[in-house]
């Protein structure tokens, strides 16, 4: 198989994990169960076979620098748990556009005397297949743009934060009339507080218990905890978590879910706080609460790594338009909302060929 060539919009933590994971994994035994991944081959391609050749910030401190080096340069924080060899990708500036809300700007210098450089142009001399973006929430404006220029070089696109591009009628539409296959909307975690409070959700429908009321709190002390603390960035957000529980109980109920501190020593670990109260038999009442700590970045980057291969897979067959399969598996805002046994059903008849997207 070939390479999947990838270009990283935004050099922070998750691209980080994303970056030393793919070094990493890079000896990983095929047909084995490797702790961490959920595919070493996905559809004929190895996580090796993620290849990087293009990178986008507009940190002074990082644009300029050769990416295995910008990841590991502040205010990223999280934790390195593998060493990178000079990739001979040097980060490029790219537009700030919406990209810097209130409390980022005193936390990244930006250049204004340095010109972005020409996204499309890029994309289409580095032969990139897949475009990500992982900007910070609340980028309406930069999402857009990462998008409007993976349509115009016609590379696939991941996008990994909470703004509705693949899961828009109008956007989805565009890549489906490019034949430009895509995968999003906010990218889930491998065990993070999303997937968990869908899961214990699911639990409580199938046995029966009615859940009567519910909260996700989180608090993590990475620079996305730091954005978030601007409330109007988060409309998305709270809208993509909230959903992506919902979803999953055939009625309603009323929820309260979302990032509600931002606590500097915590660095990259997230802690969430679940409560779930429902009734079970005779209608006695049942209350869950529960506790969870992860590093944040390197929970998403094994599902990130799939995404990529995902839509590099559906341009090898000529697949254009949004994914829905993968899309539903890896993210909390997906087109077509599924449980996740089901997705996980419907990505692997996507990798066998079995499911067109």
């Amino acid at each position: 198989m070939s390479k999947v060539n990838v270009a990283i919009a935004g050099v922070g933590n998750c691209a980080s994990s994303l970056v030393q994971g793919v070094e990493y994994y890079k000896d990983s035994k095929e047909g084995e169960s490797i702790p961490g991944l959920m595919h070493v081959n996905f559809g004929g391609y190895h996580v090796r076979d993620i290849n990087f050749v293009a990178a986008f910030d507009v940190d002074a401190n990082k644009v300029g620098k050769d990416l295995s080096d910008a990841i590991f340069t502040k205010p990223n924080c999280t934790i390195k748990f593998s060493d990178v060899p000079n990739l001979n990708v040097e980060v490029m500036k790219g537009p700030t556009l919406d990209g810097l809300g209130k409390y980022l700007k005193g936390k990244l210098p930006v250049d204004k005397t340095q010109e972005s450089v020409d996204v499309v142009r890029v994309l289409e001399d580095r032969d990139v297949d897949v475009l990500i973006s992982y900007m910070p929430v609340g980028s309406f404006e930069a999402s857009r743009f990462y998008a409007k220029a993976a349509l115009k070089a016609g590379v696939g696109f991941v996008n990994c934060i909470p703004e509705f591009i693949v899961s828009d009628e109008e956007w989805a539409g565009k890549f489906e009339e490019a034949g430009v296959p895509c995968a999003g909307d906010d990218i889930k975690s491998q065990v993070g507080a999303t997937i968990l409070h869908r899961t214990i959700t699911n639990l409580l429908k199938d046995r029966g218990v009615k859940v009567e009321e519910s909260y996700q709190l989180n608090v993590g002390g990475n620079t996305d905890f730091l954005n978030m603390l601007e409330e109007e960035r988060l409309s998305s957000k709270r809208t993509s978590k909230t959903e992506a529980v919902s979803s999953q109980v055939p009625y309603e109920v009323p929820l309260r879910i979302g990032p509600s501190d931002y606590v500097p020593f915590l660095d990259d670990n997230k802690v969430c706080h679940i409560y779930v109260k429902g009734r079970k038999f005779g209608d006695v009442p049942l209350t869950i609460d529960v506790k969870l700590s992860v590093e944040d970045s390197p929970n998403s980057a094994g599902v990130v790594i799939d995404a990529l291969r995902a839509v590099k897979l559906a341009q090898d067959r000529e697949v254009g338009g949004r994914l829905t399969s993968i899309s539903a598996y890896s993210f909390k805002h997906p087109p077509e909302q599924m449980t996740d046994s089901e997705a996980k059903q419907a990505v692997e008849e996507f990798i066998s060929g079995e499911r067109e997207r």
